[in-house]
């Protein structure tokens, strides 16, 4: 990808191909039965698999038993091709029933089911979308995650605003994980092999005297999560504090 971001490509033929106007779907191309929704499930199968840097037409071509070009006359190129993958990713992910619930605890669903979709899709939490894809699935998710902020009396900006707020956690948080899944398997090490190996230089270098806090608070948090950093608790901690920020403005 010249770029991991939404609406890269041509946008005028972006979104005919998002919204399947049939003018932008050959009615057939090289392979009898190969259509834009095959080419776009075998290239969600191989990011999810081998992730957004292996993404490449000659990959899915491969995938698909045809040759690269034949992709093009479905799919302009790869900028379009990712604003396709994520699209039907929102499409298919899941969305909690939101009616009944505490305000909290909706916003905790949509988070929860945000974290859920990059959990089952990792690459998908390295695309900026500050420039939104206004397909299918991007709107039938934001329609159903603002009815966790309809009705507190926010104004319609404060509603995308506290949006957007709890999402760049959640987005946040899973590129922290990636990362920290990514060191354990580049380093062949869990997080406990890697403490144990270094303990005896770490022993020698960090004088409790002369880093008095970070020597105190550092052991305590490794002692209280077994580890230098855990993604779960980093996620239960960070949301209850993103939802307390909300709390002020909703109770304002």
């Amino acid at each position: 990808m010249a770029a991991d971001r939404t609406s890269a490509g041509d946008p005028a033929r972006t979104l005919h191909l998002l919204w399947r106007d049939p003018a932008a779907v050959p009615r057939r191309g090289p392979k009898q039965g190969l259509t834009v929704d095959a080419v776009v499930d075998a290239a969600t199968a191989l990011a999810d698999a081998e992730g957004l840097d292996a993404l490449t037409m000659r990959k899915v071509a491969q995938a698909l038993g045809v040759v690269a070009m034949t992709l093009y006359t479905y799919v302009p190129g790869k900028a379009e091709l990712l604003d396709l993958m994520l699209d039907a990713a929102y499409t298919r992910m899941p969305r909690t029933s939101l009616a009944d619930l505490p305000w909290r605890d909706r916003l905790g669903a949509v988070a929860h089911d945000n974290r859920s979709l990059f959990e089952t899709h990792p690459w998908a939490a390295r695309v900026s979308t500050t420039r939104p894809l206004l397909g299918p699935g991007q709107m039938a998710k934001y329609e159903h995650e603002l009815t966790a902020l309809d009705g507190l009396g926010l104004t319609d900006v404060e509603m995308d605003s506290s949006l957007t707020y709890l999402l760049a956690f959640v987005q946040a948080w899973a590129r922290s994980a990636a990362d920290a899944r990514a060191a354990e398997a580049d380093s062949a090490m869990t997080d406990d092999q890697w403490w144990a190996a270094n303990a005896p230089l770490l022993e020698r270098v960090l004088d409790p005297a002369t880093y008095p806090l970070a020597t105190r608070v550092g052991t305590a948090a490794g002692e209280a999560h077994g580890t230098a950093y855990d993604p779960d608790q980093a996620y239960r901690f960070g949301l209850e504090r993103v939802l307390d920020g909300l709390a002020v403005l909703v109770e304002r």
